[in-house]
């Protein structure tokens, strides 16, 4: 039997990276050969072009990637931004306003190749602290940020495509039914566990366990960057294979021509997709690669 699809659409954390955020040998030589059956690998992440360096590297990516939860493409060895669905300064200000009064300095992402950085840390005339999970985060990617205390001393508004806090999970309820409440259709929101490592650095002191919330503007999602990029390329969206396991894989899940959770995928993944594969600990995106390539999937 023969391959079905002309694209492969992957998720980073969990998907293609090991819980210990590595790339073993046997995806990458997974992903290399489904680049060799003439598929496009597309990487989709929720993490910024910077925060994905090593992985890009570790497969040795030279197509586009997704990043920053479908708000950017990207040329991932310049860093030459192709495309992306900025969010209204208007409402990044709305947002931002409504993030501080819990308490949160908010993290509003730019686009690094028109912004010349990476993050505008805001924090609120009570100059709010950031995090212990989020400091080491910036400081192992070597993240680039700059700081504010009121959105209104934003230099680069126009280049915004994203803002979020991060915070221990039960404090993100709330805000998330505020900006649900507030903000209804015009965003995309997720809200989902902070996926690093060491293990350790994702939890504060007894435990609690560190989320994110991330509010993108409504048309940006990891499935529309995906059709923007297939539609470049002429590619039916019936030809698309999509790997993934959290809540921001759930549209690309859902839409593709085959949908494929992982192991460890969240109920909403399994429920949106055609298959199952081994978890990240099982090297489960090699053995959907496999399945694929075979035309058995």
């Amino acid at each position: 039997m023969a391959c079905h699809y002309d694209m492969l659409a992957l998720d980073l954390d969990g998907t293609v990276l090991d819980p210990q955020s590595k790339v073993r040998p046997a995806v990458a030589e997974a992903i290399a050969r489904a680049r060799d059956a003439g598929l496009v690998v597309v990487i989709c992440t929720g993490r910024g072009l910077p925060e994905s360096r090593e992985a890009l590297d570790a497969i040795g990516q030279t197509d586009p990637v997704i990043v920053a939860g479908g708000s950017i493409i990207a040329e991932p060895t310049t860093g030459t931004t192709l495309h992306r669905f900025p969010m209204h300064p208007t409402l990044t200000a709305r947002l931002t306003e409504t993030l501080l009064s819990k308490g949160h300095p908010v993290l509003v992402l730019k686009d690094p190749h028109a912004a010349g950085y990476d993050y505008l840390i805001v924090t609120g005339k009570r100059r709010l602290s950031l995090d212990p999970v989020t400091q080491w985060w910036f400081e192992e990617m070597a993240v680039s940020i700059r700081l504010a205390t009121s959105v209104e001393n934003d230099p680069h508004p126009e280049h915004t495509v994203r803002v979020g806090v991060c915070a221990q999970a039960a404090d993100l309820t709330e805000l998330e039914t505020l900006v649900r409440t507030g903000f209804a259709d015009t965003v995309t929101l997720h809200n989902f566990p902070a996926v690093v490592a060491p293990n350790d650095a994702t939890h504060w002191a007894g435990g609690a366990v560190a989320h994110i919330l991330e509010c993108f503007d409504a048309r940006a999602d990891k499935w529309n960057a995906v059709e923007h990029l297939a539609r470049a390329r002429s590619i039916d969206p019936s030809r698309i294979v999509a790997i993934g396991d959290q809540i921001n894989d759930v549209s690309m899940i859902r839409a593709a021509g085959c949908g494929i959770a992982m192991g460890n995928a969240i109920n909403a993944v399994r429920m949106a997709a055609d298959h199952t594969t081994g978890s990240n600990d099982e090297n489960g995106v090699a053995r959907a690669i496999e399945m694929v390539l075979c035309g058995e999937w």
